[in-house]
């Protein structure tokens, strides 16, 4: 199976990038299953409905979220009516929605996704991440109900989504991290069959900090203090992913690539 997976959307360049761009890279890629992280579409803070609507017609098919996955509060709502939507497994045991779904895929097949909030240097303290990506990919294994299934570990430390990769080693087909929006140059394989990258960047503008306009966030850091809030760049997004290929038989991968698209980032794509 082919596996697109795109990261962090940020703001209207981001959007605008992933719907014109994605129907052809997917065609490109010969993508059978596509999922993009869209926890800072609107506004850089949360999704809206009516943005995730946009992103779902464009190809999309799961968008996950993150530590700002009600920001926009109509998501509240919006998720219990949309299946391809995925909040984080271990947030609020009362949040709307779940953390993990298996989805149809071409010619029959299964994909389980699942995305779960990392605990070190997040604002706030959410269940144990481990132990909830271990019950589900204790349910769904690979070569058994699913095809193939996909991990997106949202969170601040480097070590932490590392820890991800090697705790789902040879039990999901691959474990890629999102939340930093800085793209990693450390995708690989890892010894039991499972893609792995520590970081899949932000679908935005590069000429940024983060995503967001440089002003604002540069005289916090050399003044300490602000004068406004953060506002996303608007300059032509890069979309930054990872596209994996993995054997039918097994759900392990097979061909590990990262995928960067347009902006100021851009590497040829696999």
């Amino acid at each position: 199976m082919r596996l697109l997976y795109l990261g962090d959307i940020v703001g209207r360049s981001g959007r605008k990038a992933v719907i014109e761009r994605l129907p052809k890279l997917r065609e490109e890629l010969r993508a059978d299953f596509v999922v993009v992280n869209g926890e800072n579409a609107s506004n850089g803070a949360g999704l809206t409905a009516a943005h995730a609507a946009q992103l779902l017609e464009a190809g999309i098919d799961c968008l996950t979220l993150g530590d700002h996955a009600f920001d926009q509060k109509d998501m509240l709502q919006f998720i219990e009516k949309e299946p391809r939507i995925l909040r984080p497994i271990n947030y609020a045991r009362t949040a709307p929605g779940v953390g993990a779904r298996v989805f149809a895929a071409p010619g029959g097949r299964k994909v389980l996704v699942a995305q779960v909030l990392g605990q070190v240097f997040m604002k706030r303290p959410f269940d144990d991440p481990f132990s909830a990506i271990d019950a589900v990919l204790r349910a769904h294994p690979l070569g058994g109900m699913v095809s193939a299934s996909l991990v997106d570990i949202h969170c601040e430390a480097t070590s932490e989504k590392m820890g991800m990769g090697h705790f789902c080693d040879g039990r999901a087909s691959v474990v890629v991290g999102s939340h930093t929006h800085v793209p990693t140059a450390d995708a690989m394989i890892l010894p039991r069959g499972t893609a792995y990258l520590t970081d899949a960047g932000m679908c935005g503008d590069y000429n940024s900090v983060i995503g967001m306009d440089k002003e604002e966030p540069m005289r916090r850091f050399v003044t300490g203090m602000g004068r406004g809030r953060f506002s996303p760049a608007a300059g032509e997004a890069t979309l930054s992913g990872l596209f994996v290929e993995t054997d039918e038989r097994s759900g392990k991968a097979l061909r590990v690539a990262p995928v960067r698209q347009g902006g100021v980032l851009r590497p040829a794509m696999p």
